[in-house]
């Protein structure tokens, strides 16, 4: 979506405070960054005054290196090589360098040379923005309107692919928004009006004033607490998480443990948080089984669906064109996350190849919902009642994107049950379109959006949310296993029943039995390790649970869009693990063509049974707004669940203790 430079504020780390590195997880620590970028300002590249970095990432190291590390940990193995992978762009060409950050050394400086561009960065987007108001005919547009061009605020939108044979320039396109006594300017646009900019010349090379409708008011739109006014909304009563005894959970470095869970935790300026090695303790073995080697999300594909000039090219990859890392906002304490929480920042590299710090980006806490594990209540017995209940306490790992318009909150939440859920909420502003409309009875064709107050239209749109999952479920050898539920018709008269369910259960052997779409019949979905049996032979496994968000696209295959993001169409995909093979839009999202992406590697059918495997879940969300999302949204939730299914002999939770009711200081307010 629309980046959002103009309110972002860039904080530089005094290196002096750069920790060590103890795990090859663990992302480039602000030291690191600055080395990488001296490394390649210290090469020929460094002579170029175009120089630019667009990612700057961590190298994981090869994941059989990995687990022979992780494997030996006790003994304390020396770590694998330390490298970066960077993205930089130096007079119009973009170059893929390998670092290795140990030796200060260049491993490898390839010259990408195929479709799309890398990661717009925040500089160039902000130059971009300026452009307009010294430009001419825009100021005349401004005038002619009746504005004052000191309210006037631009932004960049990606231009998107619509079939053009070539791609030699790096575009962008800037709208422009009315501020004035608002700071909700994205519910102000000045409609009509569209420039295009060449990022690499930094000039304006296509100018449009097509319509001119009014610019809704700013009455009504303003959503900071000091701008409201009686009446009010409801009232809560303050509520606050208190930890007599302290934060159950530990941080060690990047490895968080916490009650049957452990787990590293890092930070991608692309993806955002990044869960690894996420492993849950068999209390009846007494060892850590893996069950999650690595997660992230890939990708964010949002198309808004005006085909009118002025909308059709919205069709954003918030990460692989944005960055949904480098949107990672600070969170706030006790609103954001409450009270228990324990806060971490992340790091990522600017344009210039200098750490930035993201203070607060993420937030670990522990949450006590008054939700229950299991219980029951018995009154079989003569005269007795017996009641068995256990608290539901879970660990969630927080982070919140702000990229644009939309606020995206990402909650990882690892339960004692061996679940691990993830949730994805959208808040923040609608992107708006200005009509000359104040009235729905005005409105005679498809304006494709609602009317949410006096000349604005919510516009219709999509969120596709794409995670990463390198499942390695109680090792990498996995299968994918879909249990189809069966009506069987009873007709021989061999019961008074006549119908059931039973399951087939079916093994996906190549990629393309891996693909899963929303509409088809209802399945049970499993990751299962065939190597390894229960006791009652049962093969171990983790079950995929959607809880919402289970939209796909109705794009038609051949719009440039949906070939851009083919691979929405389906819910579930699983591929054979590759480490290139990361972002589900490819490498190279801005202006991309959808030839590489998860449904074309995808086509490559690979064998996926009983081998090291990916799975790929896709959220879905289709968006028809409505006024209660004026003039900001109220949060919308979906998710997803990885839920044991035979991996535990029993119930992992049956020897649990109860929870002791805490004894808490007298507290009296002042």
């Amino acid at each position: 979506m629309a980046s959002f430079f103009l309110l972002f504020s860039l904080f530089f780390l005094d290196l002096n405070l750069a920790s060590s590195v103890s795990h090859p997880l663990d992302p480039l620590s602000p030291s690191e960054i600055s080395a990488v970028a001296d490394v390649i300002k210290s090469s020929p590249l460094g002579a170029s005054k175009s120089l630019a970095f667009h990612y700057v990432g961590l190298d994981e190291p090869d994941k059989p290196e990995l687990l022979a590390w992780a494997a030996a940990a006790a003994a304390t193995p020396p770590a694998p090589p330390r490298r970066a992978f960077v993205i930089a762009r130096a007079e119009r060409a973009t170059h893929e360098i390998h670092v290795d950050i140990g030796t200060r050394s260049i491993v490898s400086d390839v010259v990408y040379r195929g479709a799309g561009f890398p990661t717009l960065t925040f500089t160039e987007q902000a130059a971009a923005s300026a452009l307009p108001l010294d430009y001419p005919p825009f100021v005349a547009s401004v005038a002619r309107r009746g504005l004052r061009l000191a309210d006037v605020l631009c932004t960049t939108f990606s231009v998107g692919w619509f079939g053009a044979a070539e791609t030699a320039r790096r575009l962008l396109k800037v709208q422009c928004f009315l501020a004035g006594d608002t700071v909700n300017y994205y519910m102000r646009p000045l409609e009509g009006v569209t420039l295009v900019v060449d990022l690499d010349a930094m000039e304006i090379v296509e100018y449009e004033d097509r319509v001119e409708v009014p610019v809704p008011r700013a009455a009504g739109t303003d959503y900071r607490a000091k701008k409201q006014r009686p009446p009010f909304g409801p009232e809560t009563k303050p509520g606050i998480a208190v930890q007599p005894e302290g934060k159950g959970f530990e941080i060690d470095g990047h490895m968080i443990r916490w009650a049957n869970w452990e787990f590293h935790l890092g930070y991608d300026v692309r993806a955002g948080t990044v869960i690894s090695l996420a492993s849950v303790k068999d209390s009846d073995k007494g060892i850590f089984r893996r069950v999650l080697y690595r997660g992230f999300l890939s990708e964010l594909f949002v198309p808004y669906m005006d085909p009118s000039e002025e909308w059709y090219f919205k069709t954003f990859f918030d990460a692989g064109e944005f960055g949904f890392g480098l949107f990672g906002v600070s969170l706030k304490p006790t609103t954001d996350c409450p009270a228990n929480a324990a806060f971490i920042d992340a790091y990522v590299a600017g344009p210039d190849g200098k750490p930035i710090i993201l203070s607060n980006a993420v937030c670990v806490f522990e949450r006590y919902a008054g939700d229950v594990s299991w219980r029951h209540t018995e009154y079989g017995f003569p005269n007795e009642v017996i009641t068995e209940t256990r608290s539901d306490v879970t660990l969630v790992v927080r982070t919140v994107a702000a990229v644009g318009n939309y606020d995206y909150v990402i909650d990882w939440e690892f339960k004692t049950s061996g679940s691990i859920k993830i949730e994805v909420s959208l808040t923040g502003i609608l992107e708006a379109k200005a009509t000359p409309y104040t009235h729905a009875d005005q409105i005679a064709g498809d304006e494709h959006g609602t009317l949410l107050a006096a000349n604005t239209i919510g516009v219709y749109h999509d969120h596709f949310v794409t995670f990463h999952l390198d499942v390695d479920v109680d090792g990498p050898d996995n299968s994918f296993v879909k249990s189809k539920l069966t009506t069987v018709r009873i007709a021989d008269g061999s019961s008074p029943r006549r119908s059931y369910w039973t399951v087939e259960k079916e093994t996906a052997k190549t990629e393309a039995d891996g693909r899963v779409g929303v509409a088809e019949p209802p399945a049970e979905l499993l990751v299962v390790n065939p190597r390894k049996k229960t006791k009652m032979g049962n093969a171990v496994g983790y079950r995929l649970i959607s809880h919402g968000g289970t939209a796909g696209s109705l794009l038609v295959d051949d719009d440039y869009p949906q070939r851009r993001a083919s691979y929405s169409k389906k819910q579930v995909y699983v591929t054979a693990y590759n480490k290139s093979e990361k972002w589900a839009a490819g490498l190279y999202a801005d202006e991309s063509r959808g030839d590489d992406n998860l449904a074309a590697w995808s086509q490559r059918n690979r064998a996926i049974a009983n081998t090291d495997i990916v799975l790929w879940y896709t959220l879905g969300f289709h968006h028809v707004p409505c006024q209660e999302d004026f003039p900001l949204m109220p949060l919308l939730s979906g998710g997803f669940e990885l839920r044991p299914a035979n991996f535990f002999e029993s119930n992992p939770l049956i020897k649990t203790k109860p929870m002791q009711r805490a004894h808490l200081p007298n507290c009296s307010r002042n």
